[in-house]
């Protein structure tokens, strides 16, 4: 099998910087685990806000700290740091090659989309934004690693692409029609964004993430790792 991650941005209309922050990182026992955060607002404050929880989880998960037990630390760091005034929506997807298995830890209204055996499943129980309440927690779902197996994690921004314009975007829908395709990570991932971009004629009324996870029948000679990032400047 191959395990891919594939990611795709684009901030909202007229803003120059993106709120959401993405960091990928390899997990000490083996495997690989992404954090994408949104933060309050958009622009350089949810800049802040979104780097400071990424990199709080992501140095918890590259130091062996399990998936729930940072998303509450980073839940904690920021409520600390900002006096529960700010908020961010934080998910954490990741390839555990230890227990061969992927755990998704969710705090965010977005719905997760799952695809394996042919049949997509919507994980739409809602979880609790971090930094502002006390008590909150992330919601963790786990499942064998399999082949021929998608996971789509994303920001508001793509739930609501559309709405301003008029034109109807089901996202739901939308993912579903790709992911039957057998595409890479990546390419289903500019796929979805470029669908949503024209949902509001590219004038993006907030920011836009979308993360996915594909792991693929195919043979890697060698065991060859590969890693890429392109960058819009």
């Amino acid at each position: 099998m191959e395990v891919q991650f594939g990611a795709a941005k684009a901030a909202k209309y007229a803003v120059q910087e993106s709120g959401d922050t993405l960091e990928v990182i390899e997990r000490p026992h083996g495997g690989m685990s992404a954090v994408l955060v949104d933060g309050q607002r958009s622009g350089q404050s949810a800049r802040i806000i979104s780097n400071i929880v990424a990199r709080k989880a992501i140095s918890l998960v590259g130091e062996g700290v399990r998936d729930g037990a940072a998303a509450r630390a980073a839940h904690d760091y920021l409520r600390t740091h900002r006096g529960g005034q700010v908020s961010a929506e934080l998910q954490i997807l990741s390839v555990d090659l230890e227990t061969k298995s992927v755990v998704l830890s969710r705090n965010t209204r977005c719905p997760a989309l799952l695809y394996r055996d042919g049949q997509l499943e919507v994980l739409d129980t809602p979880g609790q934004p971090i930094g502002v309440y006390t008590y909150t927690k992330p919601i963790i779902a786990e499942w064998p690693l399999q082949a021929g197996s998608y996971v789509v994690i994303f920001t508001d921004g793509l739930q609501h692409a559309g709405q301003r314009s008029g034109i109807g975007f089901d996202f739901v829908a939308t993912i579903a029609e790709i992911l039957g395709r057998g595409w890479s990570a990546q390419e289903i991932a500019d796929v979805i964004l470029d669908r949503a971009l024209e949902a509001d004629q590219y004038r993006p009324g907030d920011d836009i993430s979308v993360l996915v996870l594909a792991v693929l029948p195919v043979q890697v000679p060698h065991g060859v790792h590969r890693f890429c990032v392109s960058l819009a400047v």
